[in-house]
Protein backbone atom coordinates (compact mmCIF):
# COMPACT_ATOMS: atom_id res chain seq x y z
CA UNK A 1 0.00 0.00 0.00
CA UNK A 2 2.57 2.56 1.10
CA UNK A 3 4.03 2.06 -2.59
CA UNK A 4 0.72 3.36 -3.99
CA UNK A 5 2.12 6.90 -2.58
CA UNK A 6 4.60 7.24 -5.33
CA UNK A 7 1.55 7.80 -7.59
CA UNK A 8 -0.86 9.66 -6.06
CA UNK A 9 -1.75 12.56 -3.47
CA UNK A 10 -4.81 10.79 -2.19
CA UNK A 11 -4.48 9.69 1.06
CA UNK A 12 -3.69 6.21 1.03
CA UNK A 13 -1.42 3.88 3.33
CA UNK A 14 -1.35 6.07 5.87
CA UNK A 15 -0.68 3.19 9.08
CA UNK A 16 -2.96 3.19 11.91
CA UNK A 17 -1.75 4.34 15.81
CA UNK A 18 -4.49 1.74 17.18
CA UNK A 19 -7.38 2.56 15.99
CA UNK A 20 -6.66 5.98 14.85
CA UNK A 21 -4.39 7.54 12.17
CA UNK A 22 -0.55 8.26 13.18
CA UNK A 23 -0.81 11.48 15.00
CA UNK A 24 1.98 12.81 12.02
CA UNK A 25 -1.07 12.09 9.35
CA UNK A 26 -3.54 13.12 11.46
CA UNK A 27 -1.76 16.81 11.76
CA UNK A 28 -1.42 16.78 7.96
CA UNK A 29 -5.25 15.77 7.74
CA UNK A 30 -5.74 19.12 9.64
CA UNK A 31 -3.38 21.65 7.91
CA UNK A 32 -4.64 20.13 4.67
CA UNK A 33 -8.59 21.08 6.05
CA UNK A 34 -7.14 24.28 6.85
CA UNK A 35 -5.85 24.87 3.68
CA UNK A 36 -8.90 24.26 1.86
CA UNK A 37 -10.74 26.64 4.64
CA UNK A 38 -8.52 29.40 3.82
CA UNK A 39 -8.81 29.09 0.05
CA UNK A 40 -12.88 29.01 0.05
CA UNK A 41 -12.51 32.24 2.32
CA UNK A 42 -9.49 34.16 0.64
CA UNK A 43 -10.65 37.79 -0.96
CA UNK A 44 -9.69 37.96 -4.87
CA UNK A 45 -6.66 40.03 -5.88
CA UNK A 46 -8.31 41.88 -8.68
CA UNK A 47 -6.00 44.45 -8.73
CA UNK A 48 -2.98 42.43 -8.84
CA UNK A 49 -4.93 40.34 -11.98
CA UNK A 50 -5.69 43.53 -13.50
CA UNK A 51 -2.03 44.33 -13.65
CA UNK A 52 -0.69 41.21 -14.96
CA UNK A 53 -3.32 41.40 -17.51
CA UNK A 54 -2.44 44.97 -18.48
CA UNK A 55 1.39 44.43 -19.05
CA UNK A 56 0.62 42.03 -21.14
CA UNK A 57 -1.74 44.33 -23.68
CA UNK A 58 -5.40 42.52 -22.67
CA UNK A 59 -8.41 44.69 -21.95
CA UNK A 60 -9.88 44.69 -18.95
CA UNK A 61 -13.46 45.22 -17.04
CA UNK A 62 -13.80 44.25 -13.62
CA UNK A 63 -16.99 43.81 -12.25
CA UNK A 64 -18.99 42.39 -8.67
CA UNK A 65 -21.84 39.74 -8.61
CA UNK A 66 -25.13 40.28 -6.82
CA UNK A 67 -23.53 38.87 -3.72
CA UNK A 68 -22.00 41.89 -1.37
CA UNK A 69 -19.13 39.95 0.43
CA UNK A 70 -17.70 36.76 0.62
CA UNK A 71 -20.38 36.17 3.68
CA UNK A 72 -23.25 36.63 1.44
CA UNK A 73 -21.22 34.58 -1.50
CA UNK A 74 -21.05 31.33 0.75
CA UNK A 75 -24.64 31.96 2.20
CA UNK A 76 -26.39 32.83 -1.35
CA UNK A 77 -25.08 30.89 -4.25
CA UNK A 78 -27.67 32.31 -6.61
CA UNK A 79 -26.01 35.98 -6.04
CA UNK A 80 -23.20 35.19 -7.17
CA UNK A 81 -24.60 33.77 -10.79
CA UNK A 82 -26.00 37.14 -11.38
CA UNK A 83 -25.26 40.57 -11.60
CA UNK A 84 -26.41 43.80 -10.99
CA UNK A 85 -27.75 46.19 -13.87
CA UNK A 86 -25.29 48.81 -13.30
CA UNK A 87 -22.56 46.46 -13.77
CA UNK A 88 -24.10 45.02 -16.86
CA UNK A 89 -24.39 48.12 -18.12
CA UNK A 90 -20.48 48.62 -17.64
CA UNK A 91 -20.36 45.99 -20.78
CA UNK A 92 -20.31 47.32 -24.53
CA UNK A 93 -21.35 44.64 -26.59
CA UNK A 94 -19.41 44.10 -29.58
CA UNK A 95 -19.32 41.63 -32.80
CA UNK A 96 -17.47 39.20 -30.24
CA UNK A 97 -16.53 35.29 -31.23
CA UNK A 98 -15.78 34.90 -27.46
CA UNK A 99 -15.81 36.40 -24.07
CA UNK A 100 -13.48 34.88 -21.66
CA UNK A 101 -13.95 35.46 -17.66
CA UNK A 102 -11.91 34.99 -15.11
CA UNK A 103 -13.75 34.58 -10.91
CA UNK A 104 -12.70 33.83 -7.98
CA UNK A 105 -15.33 31.00 -7.51
CA UNK A 106 -14.61 29.26 -4.38
CA UNK A 107 -10.71 29.49 -4.59
CA UNK A 108 -9.41 32.62 -4.75
CA UNK A 109 -6.14 30.95 -4.38
CA UNK A 110 -6.61 28.81 -7.93
CA UNK A 111 -6.96 31.71 -9.89
CA UNK A 112 -3.96 33.96 -7.94
CA UNK A 113 -1.71 31.30 -9.30
CA UNK A 114 -2.85 29.44 -12.06
CA UNK A 115 -5.32 32.10 -14.30
CA UNK A 116 -2.61 33.84 -15.76
CA UNK A 117 -0.48 31.41 -16.69
CA UNK A 118 -3.30 29.32 -18.37
CA UNK A 119 -4.29 32.64 -20.10
CA UNK A 120 -0.65 33.28 -21.73
CA UNK A 121 -0.92 30.31 -23.31
CA UNK A 122 -4.27 30.60 -24.77
CA UNK A 123 -4.64 33.60 -25.93
CA UNK A 124 -1.71 33.19 -28.24
CA UNK A 125 -3.82 30.92 -29.74
CA UNK A 126 -6.29 32.52 -30.33
CA UNK A 127 -4.86 35.32 -32.68
CA UNK A 128 -7.82 35.06 -35.27
CA UNK A 129 -10.13 35.19 -32.35
CA UNK A 130 -12.72 38.20 -31.98
CA UNK A 131 -12.26 38.66 -28.16
CA UNK A 132 -14.04 40.72 -25.75
CA UNK A 133 -12.42 42.11 -22.77
CA UNK A 134 -11.36 40.35 -20.03
CA UNK A 135 -13.79 40.10 -17.58
CA UNK A 136 -12.52 39.58 -13.78
CA UNK A 137 -15.13 39.10 -11.51
CA UNK A 138 -15.04 39.55 -7.71
CA UNK A 139 -17.84 37.09 -5.86
CA UNK A 140 -18.86 34.95 -9.17
CA UNK A 141 -19.58 31.33 -9.99
CA UNK A 142 -19.11 29.53 -13.32
CA UNK A 143 -23.37 30.94 -14.29
CA UNK A 144 -22.13 34.18 -14.06
CA UNK A 145 -20.07 33.98 -18.08
CA UNK A 146 -24.24 33.48 -18.90
CA UNK A 147 -25.35 37.03 -18.55
CA UNK A 148 -21.91 38.69 -19.37
CA UNK A 149 -21.25 37.11 -22.93
CA UNK A 150 -25.22 37.65 -23.93
CA UNK A 151 -24.47 41.17 -23.03
CA UNK A 152 -21.05 41.27 -24.81
CA UNK A 153 -23.43 39.73 -27.48
CA UNK A 154 -20.53 37.08 -27.71
CA UNK A 155 -20.83 33.58 -29.47
CA UNK A 156 -19.83 31.04 -26.62
CA UNK A 157 -18.04 32.34 -23.29
CA UNK A 158 -15.24 30.70 -21.16
CA UNK A 159 -14.85 30.85 -17.42
CA UNK A 160 -11.95 30.39 -15.65
CA UNK A 161 -12.83 29.85 -11.61
CA UNK A 162 -11.70 28.54 -8.78
CA UNK A 163 -12.96 24.70 -8.26
CA UNK A 164 -13.98 23.86 -4.81
CA UNK A 165 -11.22 22.94 -2.41
CA UNK A 166 -9.95 19.45 -1.64
CA UNK A 167 -8.09 18.13 0.69
CA UNK A 168 -5.03 17.84 -1.25
CA UNK A 169 -5.87 20.87 -3.97
CA UNK A 170 -7.09 23.64 -2.23
CA UNK A 171 -5.76 25.27 -6.03
CA UNK A 172 -7.50 23.74 -8.60
CA UNK A 173 -8.81 25.78 -11.38
CA UNK A 174 -11.64 24.88 -13.49
CA UNK A 175 -12.59 25.98 -17.34
CA UNK A 176 -16.10 26.15 -18.34
CA UNK A 177 -17.15 26.58 -21.70
CA UNK A 178 -20.66 27.51 -23.08
CA UNK A 179 -21.91 27.99 -26.65
CA UNK A 180 -24.55 30.98 -27.09
CA UNK A 181 -24.63 31.88 -23.44
CA UNK A 182 -27.90 33.09 -21.72
CA UNK A 183 -29.12 33.08 -18.36
CA UNK A 184 -30.87 29.57 -17.92
CA UNK A 185 -28.15 28.00 -18.95
CA UNK A 186 -27.45 24.68 -17.44
CA UNK A 187 -24.03 22.34 -16.27
CA UNK A 188 -25.84 19.87 -19.42
CA UNK A 189 -24.86 22.79 -21.43
CA UNK A 190 -21.50 23.42 -20.43
CA UNK A 191 -17.89 21.94 -20.75
CA UNK A 192 -15.88 21.54 -18.28
CA UNK A 193 -11.94 21.26 -18.37
CA UNK A 194 -10.91 20.45 -14.18
CA UNK A 195 -8.19 20.25 -12.15
CA UNK A 196 -6.01 22.78 -13.99
CA UNK A 197 -2.91 23.28 -11.82
CA UNK A 198 0.91 21.84 -11.93
CA UNK A 199 -0.13 19.03 -9.64
CA UNK A 200 -3.11 18.43 -12.27
CA UNK A 201 -3.26 19.14 -15.87
CA UNK A 202 -0.46 21.24 -16.66
CA UNK A 203 -0.82 24.72 -17.97
CA UNK A 204 -0.06 23.64 -21.49
CA UNK A 205 -2.19 20.73 -22.06
CA UNK A 206 -4.98 22.87 -20.04
CA UNK A 207 -4.87 25.83 -22.61
CA UNK A 208 -4.68 22.93 -25.65
CA UNK A 209 -7.88 21.28 -24.99
CA UNK A 210 -9.65 24.72 -23.86
CA UNK A 211 -8.32 25.86 -27.41
CA UNK A 212 -9.56 22.80 -29.08
CA UNK A 213 -12.53 22.73 -27.49
CA UNK A 214 -13.57 26.19 -28.56
CA UNK A 215 -12.32 25.73 -31.69
CA UNK A 216 -15.09 22.19 -32.16
CA UNK A 217 -17.92 24.61 -30.51
CA UNK A 218 -17.73 27.29 -32.87
CA UNK A 219 -17.67 24.78 -35.75
CA UNK A 220 -20.36 22.94 -34.33
CA UNK A 221 -22.54 25.66 -32.96
CA UNK A 222 -23.01 23.43 -29.30
CA UNK A 223 -21.45 22.97 -26.17
CA UNK A 224 -22.32 20.96 -23.20
CA UNK A 225 -23.46 17.18 -23.43
CA UNK A 226 -23.95 17.29 -27.05
CA UNK A 227 -20.62 18.50 -28.24
CA UNK A 228 -18.70 15.86 -25.68
CA UNK A 229 -20.96 13.20 -27.89
CA UNK A 230 -19.66 14.31 -31.16
CA UNK A 231 -16.51 15.81 -30.93
CA UNK A 232 -15.53 13.84 -27.72
CA UNK A 233 -13.95 10.95 -29.48
CA UNK A 234 -11.48 13.67 -31.70
CA UNK A 235 -10.81 15.26 -28.57
CA UNK A 236 -9.60 12.38 -26.52
CA UNK A 237 -7.55 10.61 -29.74
CA UNK A 238 -5.52 13.81 -29.88
CA UNK A 239 -4.87 13.93 -26.26
CA UNK A 240 -3.81 10.14 -25.88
Amino acid sequence: MKSLRNFTMARVGLGRAGDALPCRELLALRRDHAAARDAVHETLDVAGLRRECEKRGWRTVTLHSAARDRFEYLRRPDFGRILPEEALERLTPGAYDAAIVVADGLSALAVHRHAIAVLDRLISKLADWRLAPLILVEQGRVAIGDPIAQRLRAGLSLVLVGERPGLTSPDSLGAYLTWAPAPGRTDADRNCISNIRPEGLGYDRAADRIFRLMSESRRLQLSGVSLKEDGGAMLESRDA
